[in-house]
């Protein structure tokens, strides 16, 4: 007999907000966590709600998911530390700042609000960048929360629609309508989502994800000393380098007082400690950005691992070797941003009801397609 008629493997914050998504849709959702809610990509996360425009495809993916979190930040409870910072995207040069107009511009016709910054305005929205910077672009709508506790906000409003969370049932294989369990069990469902972050090419070896190490530290609490979620506008190079080690300068205020700084990339690397000379290239680039913060206490450091495609965009969908096993997997850095609409467009999909923006984008393919 089947127990559910979606069963969600990995409650990170995409596998959260489909289970959500998927009981608001009136399923019977089963979601199944090896480790802990929240864990993974998504406790290692920075956090930051960013609208971006590498692509159409993935504007309208950020874009339509900054508007689901913008409906649903009334409701967030404090731990979740929703942020309305804004992002500014620093330009060091006047070929960035060239770039910085093509954003506003880009954004503009979109109907993104976003703004320019001049030197003298840049030094006054964030007075501790070094002097000599060429200006930037305000983002106001982009936004910071705290991941983990988003995640376990999603499960909760899942679980009061009904939804089965069950933690510590690591799945090992999926296999049409049917999950086998590490114990030896095995649960049968209507179709399996698989959500489970980095890990999601073990369960489905043809996914065209790989894992992309990145570093993060923390600081103690300083209060006003970034305002806005920083990055550099050469982040936008870096990030998306598929072949070198990268660093680049990203510091995001926390409503504790603390900063967050990143940010780091590295590929073909399965060793999930802190490397020392990675950690100081990062550093480095940050203080070359703002000097003082190397005056600032630094008080834990981490890694976790980005589940990478080749074109940034995520695979949302079923899969095309089993139809009755979906993919919800391979947001990369951006999976805080598009959870809330990678949610939707799988419950949409399974629901048979019109998304709002074109899915066609992020149907899964292999990896040899």
């Amino acid at each position: 007999m089947r127990t559910s008629d979606v069963a969600i493997v990995g409650a990170g914050i995409v596998g959260a907000a489909c289970a959500l998504e998927c009981a608001r849709a009136g399923l019977r959702v089963a979601v199944f966590e090896a480790r802990e809610i929240g864990g993974g990509a998504t406790a290692a996360g920075m956090g930051h709600i960013v609208v971006m425009d590498d692509s159409e495809e993935q504007f309208a993916l950020t874009r339509y998911s900054q508007l689901l979190w913008s409906e649903l930040a009334a409701e967030l409870p404090h731990e979740v530390e929703y942020d309305a910072c804004g992002t500014i995207w620093i330009a060091a040069s006047e070929r960035e700042m060239d770039e910085a107009r093509r954003k506003r511009d880009y954004y503009a016709a979109r109907g993104v609000a976003a703004e320019l910054l001049d030197a003298r305005s840049l030094a006054e929205a964030e007075p501790n960048l070094r002097p000599g910077l060429a200006g930037g672009l305000r983002i106001p709508g982009d936004c910071v929360v705290y991941p983990p506790c988003a995640a376990r906000f999603l499960i909760d409003r899942a679980r009061a629609l009904g939804a089965r969370v069950e933690v510590g049932r690591a799945v090992v294989k999926l296999s049409g309508n049917r999950i086998e369990l590490a114990d030896g069990s095995a649960v049968s469902c209507g179709l399996a989502v698989n959500a489970a972050g980095a890990s999601a090419p073990e369960l489905a070896p043809e996914l065209a994800v790989q894992k992309r190490k990145g570093h993060l530290v923390i600081t103690d609490r300083y209060p006003g000393f970034v305002r806005h979620q920083l990055v550099e506008l050469g982040y936008l190079e870096s990030a998306h380098s598929a072949s070198s080690d990268s660093v680049a300068f990203n510091v995001q205020p926390r409503r504790t007082g603390q900063l967050l700084i990143g940010s780091s990339r590295q590929y073909g690397v399965g060793d999930a400690r802190m490397d020392a000379a990675m950690t100081r290239r990062m550093l480095e680039r940050a203080c070359s950005y703002m000097p003082r913060l190397g005056a600032l206490a630094a008080i834990r450091g981490w890694t976790g691992f980005r589940p990478a495609t080749a074109d940034n965009l995520p695979l949302i969908g079923p899969s095309r070797e089993q139809p009755d096993v979906w993919v919800a997997a391979g947001h990369e850095g951006l999976g805080i941003t598009t959870s809330l609409a990678t949610g939707r467009l799988i419950a949409d999909q399974i629901a048979g009801r019109p998304a709002a923006i074109p899915v066609g984008p992020y149907l899964p393919r292999s990896v040899t397609s």
